[in-house]
């Protein structure tokens, strides 16, 4: 029986007249109940009833008229019990579903408070512009319904320098972002001082955002805002809020250094959900290989747009946003909607056509929207009847953010993954209750990674000079002081030290990097302009000369890697392949912080040294993935100190597959690492490049024996928390790893576990799966 799922049979074409939703559901339960289904999981979340509690009576009378004359009589009972968290003067996460009103859990107490003290002053953090402008909108209507004198803006770089001013000194709530707090903001307190002295409320939004290098940033961030709230004799609370993850309460506590309380039991009434896991047929069994995931998504929203289902269809980068945009608008051409009912939506649109498309959508007029993450937070669209996500968004969270996009007024929806290749894609939609289970996913931050502190710490004391004693977030800062005083950057005068060098801290440091030190790309295919920079790491792997370069899906060649002079001069060309680095990296074991000996095996986390370099490079051609050509490379090593998690194989353990060579045993412990470190993203919430993987093929001192450790290191230096984390999950890791490699249709491998077996070698799946069964009876019995 033919499993294209919407074929052109006689069966699909007279669904088309059946009701909407209802008939696409109905085919694939037809289509599930075959053998080697592509559907595989349907997963009904019936509409669940809400839970009420009445307005408190201390509420102040215009902001309770306000919500009435909306039409809303009372509040839900997580929004009734943030309030009572917040004015009783706590902390709060408030951590609940998509759409469930977590907006009003801190705009209640914020404009309450805001209408019995003109003078008041609140802060918001949002993680990107679009959803600030969001927010501000629904914020004012509040305001004017009111009839109000509360005045609230918008603070970042796209604000006018004429009307910043009058925002300083007027505004009672500024909105803004990470990137424009630290650079533009905390620099110039001395302007805000009105505000500081007055602050009350420090609102952020989206707070599962804020993890690895991001969170260890905004940690910082925030130490520098109560360092400042401290000198003008201010100290605001702290309202959170975050889609569900395994530890809301220790990320918050770990970004603010303050107790926080949990709000997680939502009140918030859901209507009626399916959740759809479809996983693109193999076309080559032997080699692993699925029909494209951008085709089946395209022909899955054709299938929604078809039976007039407002869909919107989420991709994870913007080429492939742009790809299925163009085929949908072909579709369009041939009569599947209206002409214009199709858009995009992702970061480089600018304000007013994404404003545009917000309203359209909630207004019905636009049938399908293809989108990046920018529609992924809480940007109000309306009611939407599909979502149908262009592979796995890397996190749990995510994906139920992406999903709850569809039926956020309370009616049936429909939620369709359709997964890649790629390994993490594949576990997920191969084992549908991991997934469906309790979120399994933290957010870890460092914010102690010395060279993020040290950045910091040298913003801090360009804002203020810090004092002889005085800590920054839980650090004594003499020493560190006294090391920047040595570069002259400070000098020690009155008991304080000061910032004496004309550079301005805050614009050379990254919030998205640990390090500072960019490639600038530049392109010389007409008269040379700048068009982008590349953190210092990633500039090796993807600036190297001869590399191909994507940029707003246009391909450039690097014609000249100045290392010196951190740039890259590249040339545009049409060419049909991409280049991928090849590296030699060793490491080094420094100090070994937690192990768990078994009787022939080890497993550790500690501070490791990594020294990398980059010997050649392959090209790949695209969609088909084919190695289509090499080059060698001659680049200089890098060396970073950072932390890691790795397992050791002595002699013994190895000694237990005598039929497998030398050469097969290395091939299973490079494919064991691939699935590893897709599955360890999986649990830490990262992404898998936040993570590097090395094989140290070690000889036992004294012997000639063969005992190879597996590194699983954080790929920035000091290390961003990761690899504790991951020790602690190790028996998780493994166990996951091997479900992963077991449940893939493959033969001897393929990019949807070990990696190709042109990659990986001969041999490498069965070595990794028996390596793996070796280790489960070494480290689980005595892990959690």
């Amino acid at each position: 029986m033919n499993l294209d799922l919407f074929a052109d049979s006689p069966d699909s074409k007279s669904l088309v007249t059946r009701p909407s939703l209802e008939a696409v559901l109905a085919r694939m339960r037809e289509w599930m109940a075959q053998p080697n289904s592509p559907i595989r999981a349907i997963r009904q979340q019936p509409a669940r009833p809400g839970s009420y509690a009445d307005f408190p009576q201390n509420l102040q009378p215009a902001l309770r008229q306000m919500l009435e004359t909306r039409g809303i009589g009372n509040l839900y009972s997580h929004q009734a019990d943030a309030y009572h968290r917040v004015t009783a003067g706590s902390n709060v996460t408030v951590v609940t579903p998509t759409a469930s009103g977590k907006t009003l859990c801190y705009n209640l107490p914020v404009l309450d408070t805001l209408l019995g003290d003109s003078n008041a002053r609140a802060f918001y953090l949002f993680p990107t512009k679009a959803l600030a402008e969001d927010q501000l909108h629904e914020f004012k209507a509040a305001v004017d319904a009111m009839g109000s004198g509360i005045r609230a803006f918008t603070y970042d770089g796209d604000t006018p320098q004429d009307a910043r001013k009058a925002i300083r000194e007027r505004a009672n709530v500024a909105f803004t972002n990470p990137d424009m707090l630290h650079s533009g903001i905390l620099p110039h307190h001395t302007k805000w001082a009105k505000f500081f002295e007055n602050l009350q409320y420090f609102v952020i939004d989206e707070l599962h955002y804020y993890r690895g290098v991001y969170g260890s940033h905004l940690a910082n961030i925030i130490r520098r805002v109560k360092r400042i709230c401290e000198f003008y004799g201010s100290r605001p609370r702290f309202i959170c809020s975050s889609a569900t993850i395994a530890n809301p309460k220790e990320l918050a506590e770990s970004l603010i250094e303050e107790p926080f309380e949990l709000v997680e039991s939502s009140g918030a009434p859901a209507g009626e959900k399916y959740v759809v896991f479809y996983n693109p047929p193999v076309v080559n069994a032997q080699l692993g290989i699925r029909r494209s995931y951008l085709h089946e998504t395209k022909r899955i929203a054709e299938e929604m747009i078809s039976r007039d289902q407002q869909t919107l269809v989420f991709c994870n980068n913007r080429l492939a946003t742009e790809i299925l945009i163009t085929y949908l608008k072909d579709a369009c051409e041939r009569g599947l909607a209206p002409k214009g009912t199709i858009r995009g939506y992702r970061g480089g649109y600018l304000p007013r056509e994404r404003r545009e498309i917000e309203r359209r959508l909630r207004e019905g007029e636009i049938r399908g929207v293809v989108a990046t993450n920018a529609l992924e937070l809480g940007i109000d669209i309306g009611s939407l009847d599909a979502v149908v996500m262009a592979g796995y968004p890397g996190t749990i969270a995510s994906t139920w953010q992406r999903s709850g996009r569809a039926g956020r007024r309370q009616n049936t929806s429909l939620a369709v993954l359709v997964a890649s290749s790629a390994p993490l894609d594949q576990y997920i939609v191969e084992h549908p209750e991991y997934f469906f289970g309790q979120s399994p996913e933290s957010a870890h931050i460092n914010p102690n990674n010395l060279e993020i502190l040290v950045n910091h710490l040298k913003c801090a004391a360009f804002e203020l000079p810090v004092k002889d004693g005085e800590k920054f977030g839980p650090h004594e800062t003499e020493k560190l002081c006294r090391f920047l005083g040595e570069l002259g950057l400070l000098h020690h005068s009155a008991g304080a030290w000061h910032w004496t060098s004309d550079t301005y801290p805050a614009d050379a440091i990254s919030l998205r990097a640990v390090t500072s030190d960019n490639f600038v790309v530049i392109d010389i295919t007409g008269e040379p302009k700048v068009i982008a920079e590349v953190a210092f790491p990633a500039a090796l792997v993807e600036l190297h000369e001869k590399a191909i370069y994507l940029h707003e899906a246009r391909q450039y060649q690097v014609e000249k890697f100045d290392y010196d002079q951190r740039k890259a001069f590249v040339r545009q060309v049409e060419c049909d392949y991409f280049t991928d680095a090849i590296d030699y990296t060793q490491v080094k074991e420094l100090e070994r912080f937690e192990e768990a000996p078994q009787a022939e095996a080890l497993a550790a986390h500690g501070e490791v040294r990594v020294n990398r370099q980059i010997v050649g490079f392959k090209k790949v051609k695209f969609y088909t993935l084919e190695n289509v050509g090499a080059g060698q490379l001659s680049m200089p090593e890098q060396e970073m100190h950072t932390t890691s998690f790795w397992l050791h194989f002595p002699e013994q353990f190895l000694e237990r597959f005598p039929d497998l060579s030398p050469a097969q045993k290395l091939n299973g412990l490079s494919g064991l690492g691939n699935a590893m470190r897709a599955i360890a993203a999986l649990l830490l919430m990262c992404d898998p490049r936040d993570l590097g993987l090395a094989i140290t093929e070690d000889i036992a001192q004294g012997q000639k024996s063969f005992e190879p450790d597996l590194y699983l290191y954080d790929n920035y230096p000091g290390g961003i928390g990761q690899s504790g984390p991951l020790f602690q999950l190790r028996g998780k890791l493994l166990a996951a790893t091997l479900q992963l490699i077991t449940a893939c249709p493959c033969e001897s491998g393929c990019p949807s576990c070990v990696g190709p077996a042109g990659d990986t070698g001969d041999g490498a799946k069965q070595a990794a799966q028996r390596f793996l069964i070796g280790l489960m009876s070494e480290i689980i019995p005595r892990t959690e």
